[in-house]
């Protein structure tokens, strides 16, 4: 597991380490409970089996994290924050950039952290999820799907319309459900469903640039006279930092 610490992604904890230290044995224990869920399921995310794992005693363990509910949002925000962190680069990245394809960027890079992330593939498939993850998976949702909106109107394919943010947020959706069937049936990602996804959000993503238009009339992502991603890439795919395969 690499990127935000819990603390930093909003996780509740028991109680926030505020040293240097503290932060340090929180991340090993995280580390730590990834491998168990990796290796052995969410029903194996007890307190005890994780401290055992991380060389922490329970007692340090319950300081921050106090039964398996907790260790499991606090996973779950963690991986969170990464999808996030890797939609803020690419939103970054369409203000000076310009892609053919924004559906196909988009499904293959969040696609290659499907296949590296196992941790988040086990946690998500091993119907272990709390309320407070299900409840903080939809806000992310949203915040996936806010980033979408500004990539879209980066790349001016969509003028920044006050239907367009619920749009992306129904592309979100589905492309989401799509990603988790698709990992669902082979761990490498479903090669033809991942197809038949891009397929489907390009006309979705063409529907939008005709509904949600710039207000000048240009929509400079669409190809002339067709679909938007008809072509390959124009320009390099960005690849955030330390992301293997890197852009549910």
């Amino acid at each position: 597991m690499s990127g935000p610490s819990a603390e930093e992604t909003g996780a509740v904890l028991r109680r926030t380490p505020q040293q240097a230290r503290s932060k340090a044995r929180l991340a090993r224990v995280l580390k730590a409970a990834e491998r168990v869920l990796i290796a052995e399921g969410v029903p194996a995310l007890t307190t005890t089996r994780v401290a055992a794992e991380a060389g922490v005693s329970v007692g340090s363990l319950y300081q921050y994290l106090p039964d398996r509910d907790a260790i499991i949002d606090a996973l779950a925000a963690t991986y969170f924050a990464q999808l996030e962190g890797v939609m803020e680069e690419f939103v970054r990245s369409a203000a000076t950039e310009r892609w053919a394809d924004p559906v196909g960027v988009l499904i293959d890079t969040y696609a290659g952290l499907y296949r590296t992330e196992q941790g988040f593939r086990a946690l998500w498939f091993g119907s272990g999820l709390t309320d407070r993850t299900r409840a903080a998976d939809r806000e992310h949702k949203r915040r996936m799907a806010d980033g979408v909106r500004r990539v879209l109107v980066a790349l001016g394919i969509a003028g920044d319309t006050e239907g367009l943010g619920h749009a992306c947020h129904a592309a979100v959706l589905a492309a989401d459900a799509l990603a988790q069937e698709a990992f669902r049936r082979d761990t490498e990602g479903d090669a033809a469903l991942l197809d038949e996804a891009k397929v489907m959000l390009r006309g979705y993503l063409t529907a939008l640039a005709g509904r949600h238009g710039r207000r000048d009339g240009r929509q400079e992502g669409r190809q002339e006279g067709g679909a938007v991603g008809d072509a390959p890439l124009s320009g390099p795919v960005p690849r955030p930092a330390g992301r293997p395969g890197s852009a549910p």
